[in-house]
């Protein structure tokens, strides 16, 4: 099992600007109509009175575009190792008073045991160094009913962007066959749930992109691993060379075919205590 560098996610995850080159991606071009935030929501299976922690909440996005659904006795809690991301959500949500926020790392959650109904750890998981410690921190501050819902990608998620990654570091692998699996997803998520949660099952989001603008998927590809390993480099020219390289290759993808479909491959785990 891997995971990615920490200061990688650092720099990552320091603010929202990163993810959010990536969201507007899926939120232009996504095939499925129902939006990714509103079909986890609809996921949740808990009473009108429940506390909910999520972990890793970035710009709170899952419940800014769930407000309207939200149950009013729900007590949702907040957290995010980021700060700059945590004051991001507490920007959207802080007027709603069934929100707390709380700067917290999902390896020591600063919760006492029995605390929550349910944890919500909406693609962020991948991210954690040690996940054992993870989902016993989990499994300590849930009731002894209580469940852990966990989005993560599938192993062939964005496999068509591997030649496009390539472009911009030639160390990424172009072919998805030698691409290092992500720590956590859903294939081997299972096996390391198992241990600490009695009852799993995972439910599939049905997906795809069908992009027909060169600009949105570059400014996706930027804010990845290939373009913060690129940017890297002493040759600045060089990382531009790059940068202009794929967009050519893009725009004739575009012009020949009229479109680019990309797989897309999530889903949730859905783990009871």
């Amino acid at each position: 099992m891997t995971c990615e560098d920490p200061s990688f996610v650092a720099r990552q995850y320091r603010d929202a600007s990163n993810l959010g080159a990536r969201i507007t991606l899926h939120q232009r071009f996504s095939t499925n109509e129902q939006p990714w935030q509103r079909w986890v929501f609809d996921q949740f299976e808990l009473p009108p009175a429940s506390r909910v922690l999520e972990l890793g909440c970035g710009p709170g996005g899952l419940w800014v575009e769930n407000l309207d659904r939200i149950p009013e006795g729900w007590s949702i809690t907040t957290t995010d190792a980021s700060p700059g991301m945590l004051r991001e959500a507490e920007d959207r949500l802080g007027s709603v008073r069934r929100f707390a926020f709380r700067v917290a790392d999902a390896q020591e959650i600063p919760f006492g045991d029995h605390t929550f109904d349910a944890v919500v750890a909406n693609g962020m998981l991948y991210h954690v160094p040690d996940r054992n410690k993870a989902f016993s921190e989990i499994a300590r501050v849930l009731e002894p009913s209580g469940i852990l819902y966990a989005a993560t990608n599938g192993e062939g998620h964005m496999r068509e962007t591997g030649w496009m990654k390539h472009i911009l570091d030639p160390a990424h692998p172009a072919d998805i066959a030698t691409k290092q699996p992500l720590g956590f997803d859903l294939e081997n998520g299972t096996e390391q749930l198992s241990p600490w949660f009695r009852e799993l099952s995972v439910r599939r989001y049905e997906d795809a992109l069908v992009v027909t603008e060169t600009k949105p998927l570059v400014d996706y590809l930027l804010s990845g691993a290939a373009a913060d390993a690129a940017e890297r480099e002493s040759e600045a020219d060089e990382f531009r060379r790059r940068v202009a390289e794929l967009t050519d290759h893009l725009e004739r993808e575009l012009a020949s075919r009229g479109e680019i479909r990309i797989t897309k491959d999530t889903g949730l785990f859905f783990a009871h205590k």
